[in-house]
């Protein structure tokens, strides 16, 4: 019987839905033939065979921890999301303490990295002082913090959008107006679009990405999902889709914006890595490291993992071990 006929409603008193549970193993030996594969291939054919992930969880994860995270629990995890295969890992931020007590420790955090190996450690900077002071540490690249509203640009960063462009033009030494464009003539090799409050959905995000790339290139791009609304993978996605291939996210979802009531972590890093996975998009990334990682910060922290993906994993080793 096929699948049509099975979904038929005849015409009685309630109706009849049945539900067709197959394994996924099943699947792909029984149902996959020409058609599928023609409309996989159609559906699929613009997302990138590579996808660079930017992990955030040690400066945006942590940072607004009310209780301090000892500077060798940071050194440690990032340690071992570098082991997973992470290429860049956002270690710390060069803030005021005042500000963002969490990351004080910013210059010990890139002492104990500095002979780690196999990734690039951005971090991000405020302002000129802050930048001056990731230079002195060491640092060999930075990121800048740029919002696209005023309201939030003053609750963030206490300036307004000029304020913080003037700003970043002392940084970069360059551009006198805040659109995108300048962004990349001040010397930006990635700019990253931030949805940090999680309301954005792909119908909100298609229209966003064909404005960007009008004025800079899909290379140059980035995305940075929060998981507000259960959007985040579905916004990943669509984003692919439009040629995107650089993904910002956050071990064990970790994070949140507190000048934004409601919002949640970032997307899930293990989430967004079993995704990609499953449309065959090479990472370099060990999801089993990776988990490993995400236990260990969610350990120190004391709570459950906000990512679905380490949780499963873990409910499922779990009953492993009682066989």
């Amino acid at each position: 019987m096929s699948l049509q006929q099975c979904r038929h409603q005849p015409p009685v008193v309630g109706s009849l839905r049945p539900h067709i549970c197959m394994s996924s193993s099943n699947y792909s030996t029984q149902c996959i033939d020409s058609i599928t594969t023609n409309l996989q291939h159609k559906l699929l054919v613009n997302i990138p065979r590579y996808v660079k992930i930017v992990e955030v969880g040690p400066r945006d994860g942590l940072q607004n921890e009310k209780d301090i995270v000892p500077t060798a629990v940071k050194v440690e995890l990032i340690k071992l999301l570098v082991n997973s295969g992470l290429p860049v890992v956002e270690a710390t931020s060069f803030v005021s303490p005042k500000w963002v007590p969490q990351l004080a420790d910013a210059k010990d955090v890139i002492e104990e990295i500095r002979s780690v190996r196999g990734a690039r450690f951005p971090v991000l900077i405020p302002n000129l002082k802050g930048l001056e002071a990731a230079i002195a540490a060491g640092v060999k690249e930075v990121a800048v913090f740029a919002a696209a509203s005023e309201s939030f640009s003053r609750a963030n960063i206490n300036c307004t959008i000029n304020e913080s462009l003037a700003r970043y033009r002392d940084v970069a030494s360059a551009a006198k107006e805040r659109s995108l464009p300048e962004l990349l003539k001040m010397g930006c090799d990635e700019i990253s679009l931030g949805d940090t409050i999680g309301v954005g959905t792909p119908g909100s995000v298609i229209p966003m990405i064909e404005a960007v790339k009008s004025v800079v290139p899909l290379e140059k791009l980035a995305v940075h999902f929060h998981d507000t609304y259960g959007q985040a993978l579905s916004n990943i996605l669509i984003s692919l889709q439009m040629g995107i291939s650089v993904v910002d996210s956050s071990v064990s979802g970790l994070g949140g914006c507190p000048y934004a009531k409601g919002a949640s972590g970032n997307v899930a890093t293990e989430d967004v890595v079993y995704m990609l996975n499953g449309l065959g998009v090479k990472t370099n990334v060990d999801l089993r490291k990776l988990t490993l990682a995400g236990d260990f910060i969610r350990r120190h922290l004391g709570r459950p993992s906000e990512s679905k993906v380490a949780t499963a994993l873990s409910k499922t080793a779990f009953c492993a071990s009682k066989l």
